[in-house]
């Protein structure tokens, strides 16, 4: 009997050995399993890190929200820049890039589209290039992008009496006073010198409508807060750049072409 309980007890020693060891090997396979898995994981995390690095991050627009132009900051410091660069002030809310977007409520728009939107009125071909994986290259440089002024309209707006107030605006900044009634017919009913500039610069402007995302055709209705006047600041100032004031009268427009007096 004591014999055969010696060799019970040695099978269970052994029992218990053989499970410590088999134990340990598997935790052994498990822990170096887990190490190449740690490792790999390591390494992915590098390769896609320098694969991030090789990609240029396009730079994001830049966004002028109307509904915050009265703060103090940075942005509004730029916007005021570029209306001292073409001599405006209150006839216009802001002058934009074409690369940049713009918020007015809660809608963000993109000048680019908007720009698209009028070339495609005017029958211009869009081109844009394309790198060779097939994705927009990258935003043109600030001295090439196209130049937009904006005024968002108001409650008792009409397109006449903004477009007024903006060429006022333009030539008091040349020290020239504009008659409140310089836009109305002479005392024969002819259109004044301003009134057939205005008449003219309305194929330079276009009426944005935000609720419906899209060029309006119609100049003169325009809701508050819904419609924006776009202004091509390179077009607009190209005629302007013309004008000398005090000729201004001897303007001749035949409801399609402007003459504008020369320089003697």
């Amino acid at each position: 009997m004591h014999g055969k309980k010696q060799v019970s007890n040695r099978i269970y020693i052994s029992v218990v050995i053989g499970s410590l060891v088999i134990t340990l090997l598997v935790a052994g396979i498990f822990y170096r399993h887990n190490k190449r898995l740690e490792k790999t994981v390591k390494a992915t995390a590098r390769t896609q890190t320098a694969i991030t690095d090789l990609i240029p991050v396009p730079a994001q627009p830049m966004v002028i929200d109307y509904n915050k132009l009265e703060n103090k900051g940075d942005t509004k410091a730029l916007l005021q820049q570029r209306k001292d660069r073409y001599g405006i002030d209150t006839g216009l809310d802001f002058i934009i890039q074409s690369d940049e977007r713009l918020k007015v409520g809660g809608t963000t728009l993109s000048m680019q589209k908007i720009m698209d939107q009028i070339r495609l009125k005017h029958g211009d071909i869009l081109e844009k290039k394309l790198d060779l994986a097939g994705m927009d290259a990258a935003a043109p440089d600030h001295d090439q992008s196209e130049i937009f002024g904006i005024y968002v309209v108001r409650p008792g707006d009409n397109i006449w009496n903004i477009h007024f107030n903006f060429l006022k605006d333009y030539f008091n900044h040349k020290n020239i006073a504009v008659s409140p009634m310089a836009d109305e017919p002479n005392k024969r009913g002819l259109s004044s010198g301003i009134g057939k500039l205005l008449k003219f610069s309305e194929t330079m402007i276009h009426i944005y409508n935000i609720e419906k995302n899209r060029i309006d055709i119609d100049l003169d209705r325009i809701q508050p807060l819904n419609k924006l006047v776009v202004y091509n600041m390179t077009q607009i100032f190209a005629l302007l750049g013309q004008i000398d004031y005090t000729d201004v009268n001897h303007i001749q427009f035949d409801g399609e072409t402007i003459w504008i007096p020369a320089d003697q």
